[in-house]
């Protein structure tokens, strides 16, 4: 019963928070957000599962009831954690509580409101995790977009009304494609399922797939299946050509809200590509391998050139992770223990480098009212002790090594390079490599341009040294940043070892 108790605790913290007096709702909201951290660590600490939880793994902290009856199938309550669902859980909470400390500077409207939506985000990013039943998974899937959606067009800025529309129509019309592919492949497969269960429906899929319907064959309904899937869960990532939701949203969006909408929500998408179409569809996955190595080469290298092209430091770390993004996929689609293992340590490393960047660009937008490089310089005689964070994060989105997106990117480029499921494999390879050198690039011409050389500021606003809690908070991150990068077999191993059943062995 942990996982309830993580989700309990979140969804009462949050009804708590939202009837709290506002001058108090942050510090409770942060109270709160710790007692899910110390879950999730001990979940971590005492875990004990093996094998891959939809591929007949023995799932850790399982549990599960019926709960409805829909037609010839049964919906239940089924949660359980394996090696690829525990990290994105323990990030989950880690960044949650976060981005509560990194609102109690800017917030100062409406606060019980908006600590509370967190928490609520938070109790169900732990479902979409944990949920091992598509009827229950799909609900909490959904119930994210409401709490976002809300944090970005009430506390966003200028164009937040838009920006929360074009979040909302373009995520959910996505979940609309995939819920419909989902419901062709129950029906496709038959009297071979008898419920929503994911384990059951991956293991019917891989033991003998879909029979015909509608007309179509059962290879001709995978493909269909497969195509669909993968089209609702790539607005999510979001890949290109589905990525313009995302830098509207980030900009507009309050930190904490850019924080949680990069550091988690957008593995929602790749994980669901991995749990869905990389674990059910191995026979589609190497038919559409090239096509999908395609995509993900360009959303690297595209998504870096529109950041180089971008002065406001929001949308550079926006575009970047685009580009980030596409290296997820294209370790996916390699179809190698490294290459997937890679793809799934990365998901971690991006969501606490993106979170990371996205906290300190609010830092220094919290002490100048301005986000463009152009406006100011010289920010480091200022605030050392931030700007040396937003430094080193910077360099962690870089790949330097010992630190976590070196050891992210380095397993994605070894696995790759070595599948033989990927035709050209070297080729991609090495175009998402070039994808570094752009990321280097503006990295660097945008530290240069806002923290270095001497102090200027276009406003009036007076600019001092970060607060306390900012920059401890910033700390933190950083600190299990260079953790991960130092002893990335913290989490490397039980990913592996989650990921091993889908692809079979392999470099």
């Amino acid at each position: 019963m942990m996982i309830e108790a993580l989700i309990a605790v979140a969804l009462i913290g949050a009804l708590v928070t939202f009837i709290a007096p506002n001058r108090i709702a942050g510090k409770l909201a942060f109270a709160i957000s710790l007692v899910p951290v110390a879950l999730s660590l001990w979940l971590f600490a005492a875990f004990d599962g093996s094998g891959n939880a939809l591929l007949d793994g023995e799932l850790a902290f399982e549990s599960q009831a019926a709960w409805l009856e829909i037609g010839d199938h049964s919906v239940s309550w089924f949660v359980g954690l394996d090696g690829i669902s525990l990290p994105l859980v323990v990030l989950t909470t880690i960044l949650c509580t976060v981005a509560i400390v990194s609102s109690w500077t800017p917030i100062d409207d409406r606060e019980s409101q908006f600590y509370g939506l967190i928490l609520f985000i938070e109790a169900n990013l732990i479902g979409v995790f944990s949920a091992l039943d598509f009827f229950l998974w799909f609900v909490f899937w959904e119930a994210v977009l409401i709490p976002m959606y809300l944090l970005i067009g009430i506390w966003g800025g200028p164009r937040r009304k838009y920006a929360a529309i074009k979040f909302f129509v373009y995520t959910n019309v996505a979940s609309l494609v995939m819920f419909g592919s989902f419901i062709a492949l129950v029906f496709g497969l038959g009297d071979s399922v008898t419920s929503f269960a994911l384990p059951e429906i991956a293991t019917a899929m891989r033991n003998g797939g879909l029979d015909g319907l509608f007309g179509l064959s059962g290879p001709t309904l995978a493909s269909v299946v497969f195509i669909g899937m993968f089209l609702g869960f790539a607005v999510k990532v979001p890949i290109v050509p589905f990525h313009t939701w995302l830098p509207d949203a980030h900009v507009e969006a309050p930190t904490p809200a850019s924080v949680l909408l990069a550091g988690v929500l957008l593995k929602m998408g790749t994980y669901a590509l991995l749990r869905f179409n990389f674990t059910m569809f191995p026979e589609q996955v190497e038919v559409y391998a090239i096509p999908i190595a395609a995509i993900a080469v360009i959303s690297v290298i595209y998504g870096a050139m529109l950041a180089l092209a971008q002065t406001d430091l929001k949308r550079i770390v926006a575009y970047s992770s685009v580009s980030s993004m596409g290296y997820v996929i294209l370790g996916l689609v390699a179809y190698t223990t490294f290459g997937v293992g890679g793809a799934t340590f990365q998901m971690v490393s991006h969501g606490l480098i993106s979170g990371l960047m996205f906290m300190a660009v609010g830092v220094i937008y919290n002490a100048t009212h301005t986000r463009m490089v152009t406006d100011m310089s010289g920010m480091a005689d200022r605030m050392p002790i931030a700007v040396g964070i937003l430094i080193a994060g910077a360099f962690g989105y870089m790949g330097l090594p010992l630190m976590s997106g070196f050891y992210g990117e380095f397993t994605i480029f070894f696995g790759t390079f070595g599948s033989e499921l990927l035709s050209y494999s070297p080729l991609f390879t090495s175009l998402a490599m070039f994808g570094i050198v752009i990321v280097a690039g503006y990295l660097l011409f945008a530290l240069q341009r806002t923290v270095f050389g001497p102090y200027r500021l276009e406003t009036d606003y007076e600019v001092g040294r970060a607060p306390v809690h900012d920059v401890a908070s910033m700390g933190v991150l950083l600190g299990l940043i260079i953790l991960l990068g130092v002893a990335p077999d913290l989490i490397f191993d039980m990913i592996t070892d989650a990921i091993d059943p889908i692809i079979g062995g392999g470099l």
